[in-house]
């Protein structure tokens, strides 16, 4: 049989069965690499720039080796897409008979207990949730999967998504009145007997940390997991291995009470009025936490008198709950799984408002109405690594975002990975041919006053240039706000998308659509986004991403770092950033035939010591020294700019080759 490196080229099977498959030598390279580390169950992290084809250079090899194969997405949009597009094509042109399946977490299959709850309850409900119940019952006749993404009626971020799906905490499991309809539990069986299984990182690391507790199911008996989008882990990771209770877990425990309640027990109205003075106290200790959004250092609140006196509060709410639920219990088997919940949040309450364990940070976080308490691992690596050992398979750590440099160093020990195979392929793209980098001169240091106002007239002199077309990623919230705000007072040619007025996913085809917008966006916008063609031909970048110095769990691992007598600005501060601004930089060339002007404004690039780290780091490009030659960039692709009277060209400056 020949191998994945001979089926993917020129002459291969791909070639032969797939429209438009073309051979990639970085796409073979990696395609021979994953084989040997399958065979050989060793462990390998491979960065694969954009364009590479790494799905086909990872999945080819999984589906011909005929182990048990787990592959684990950064995203859900990337789990269905790999699972739905590029996983059928493969087996097709293999003409394999792999038994295949694709599992998420269970708040994305509908629970058929929870929305019955909410249908008997429909009196109550407001008049837009209404609407979006009637669809999801629509849908629930005739769905075979229960996967929520299916019925695109109804907006991912809705809220009743909540309601009619269930959490470990409230899942009522074997001893739920319609187990046997049970979407997650379905989900599950299919998964557990297929030899290749899709899932994503939450889930993944979600099964670790049960593993922990002695329920993770997924990972004994896999021969081999294909991690992609890896870059993400390293801080996923710090969530799962953690600890936390939010004011979200206590108001759910107390409407699924009230629902349970008028059901099953509406002669105990104590219980009823429980739960809603616990929701009371849920609200008030979000007050006593102070207003706005803020994260910060447990320790530096817990003092407060007026904290400590509503903590107390909230304590004996949850207290007097549990006390009317031991009692109730015994009338359904969900009052008796919230009698269990309100036991693990009593003790879960007690923990997180008391001592720190060694090794963890402590800190909290409100937004709106909204708080957590958490327990954060100062380094996650030692725990995944004690996972992976307990797994005799073999580990592909992959993403187009991995290295610093040339160096693997930074996220090899982020996940606690010792003396492992590593492999850079870069991207096939000819960013020589079609891309440019534009390092405005004259812009004052980030962190004055004026820089901000000084980027916002950059990008109106850059807009005329790329004829709009233009992503504007930003570091901030603040600074897109401000931006937003002057460029809608501007009388600008272009559309103008501004994060947080659509979902993402509709902003984008908004963008596609009108093929000359502008859309401005912080993080979310960062990576996993993907415009081919003309209709993105500028990316510009307000600030080098370095994470915000007020984040308490980035102060904590600083100092952590610190002590140890390393350098934590160039052990972890700056990889980050420049594993984030990579990111960035992947979102303007998508495609072969792609063009475009990256637009770094920082600075501290030229005036900096580190800023040849962050250019070593990114795609080589010709540099353009001024806004003439941005214009003739453009003018080369079809685009005839127009250079704004008075703005300023810039000094010349050597071209990076």
């Amino acid at each position: 049989m020949a191998t994945s490196y001979e089926m993917l080229g020129a002459d291969g099977i791909l070639a032969n069965t797939l429209d438009g498959f073309l051979p990639r030598c970085a796409q073979q390279q990696m395609a021979e690499c994953v084989e040997q580390v399958l065979d050989q169950r060793s462990i390998s992290v491979i960065e694969a720039g954009t364009g590479t084809g790494k799905t086909y250079a990872y999945l080819l090899p999984a589906l011909l080796s005929g182990r048990k194969v787990i592959i684990s997405t950064g995203t859900r949009h990337l789990q269905d897409q790999l699972y739905h597009r590029d996983l059928p094509l493969i087996k097709k042109a293999l003409k394999s008979g792999i038994k295949t399946a694709l599992l998420k977490g269970r708040s994305n299959y509908l629970c058929s207990y929870r929305l019955q709850q909410q249908i008997d309850e429909i009196g109550h409900t407001n008049t837009a949730a209404l609407v979006e119940i009637k669809k999801i019952q629509q849908w629930a006749a005739v769905t075979r999967f229960g996967d929520i993404a299916e019925l695109v009626d109804v907006p991912e971020d809705a809220m009743v998504w909540r309601q009619v799906t269930s959490t470990l905490d409230n899942c009522l499991g074997m001893e739920c009145p319609v187990f046997s309809d049970c979407y997650v539990a379905n989900a599950r069986k299919e998964a557990m007997d297929a030899d290749l299984l899709v899932i994503n990182h939450h889930l993944l690391l979600a099964d670790m940390a049960l593993k922990d507790e002695g329920f993770g199911e997924l990972l004994p008996g896999v021969d081999a997991l294909i991690l992609d989008e890896a870059h993400q882990l390293p801080e996923l990771a710090t969530r799962f291995f953690g600890e936390q209770i939010s004011s979200r877990q206590l108001q759910t425990l107390a409407r699924d009470v009230t629902l349970e309640c008028l059901q099953y027990a509406a002669d105990m109205r104590e219980l009823l009025d429980a739960a809603h003075h616990l929701e009371t106290d849920v609200a008030d200790f979000r007050l006593a936490m102070g207003r706005g959004n803020n994260k910060g250092f447990w320790k530096d609140i817990s003092g407060s008198a007026y904290l400590r006196d509503s903590l107390t509060r909230l304590h004996g709410g949850l207290q007097g709950l549990y006390d009317y639920l031991q009692i109730a219990s015994t009338r359904s088997r969900g009052l008796d799984n919230c009698y269990q919940r309100s036991e693990v949040l009593l003790v879960g309450l007690a923990r997180l408002t008391d001592v720190t364990p060694e090794g963890y940070i402590h800190w909290y976080e409100t937004s709106g109405r909204y708080f957590r308490l958490i327990f954060t691992p100062l380094d996650s690596g030692p725990v995944f690594k004690r996972h992976m050992a307990a797994v005799d398979s073999a580990w592909i750590f992959t993403s187009a975002t991995l290295a610093v440099g040339n160096s693997f160093t930074h996220f090899s020990q982020a996940m606690g990975l010792d003396d492992v195979h590593t492999l850079k392929l870069d991207s096939p793209f000819s960013y020589e041919e079609n891309a440019r980098l534009y390092l405005p001169e004259g812009l004052p240091e980030p962190n004055t006053p004026g820089y901000n106002t000084a980027v916002i007239q950059l990008i109106r002199d850059l807009l005329p240039l790329s004829q709009g077309r233009t992503f504007v990623l930003f570091t901030s919230h603040r600074a897109l706000r401000e931006a937003a705000e002057a460029l809608q007072n501007d009388d600008l040619n272009y559309p103008l998308l501004v994060q947080g007025e659509f979902s993402r996913g509709e902003m984008l085809e908004r963008f596609r659509q009108a093929g000359n917008a502008v859309l401005l966006g912080t993080s979310s916008f960062w990576e996993g986004v993907d415009v081919r063609g003309e209709a993105l031909s500028c990316v510009i970048i307000d600030k080098l991403p370095f994470a915000s110095p007020g984040d308490p769990v980035l102060q904590a691992r600083i100092e952590h770092i610190r002590a140890s007598g390393v350098n934590p600005f160039m052990q972890y501060q700056l990889p980050n950033a420049v594993i984030t601004l990579k990111q960035g930089v992947g979102r303007l060339i998508r495609d072969v035939s792609d063009r475009g002007l990256l637009v770094l404004c920082d600075p501290r690039l030229r005036s900096k010591f580190y800023g040849k780290t962050f250019l070593n780091s990114i795609p080589k490009m010709p540099r353009c020294n001024n806004l003439q030659e941005v214009a003739a960039f453009f003018d080369k692709t079809g685009v005839r700019p127009q250079i704004k009277a008075g703005a300023d060209p810039g000094i010349e400056r050597e071209c990076i080759q």
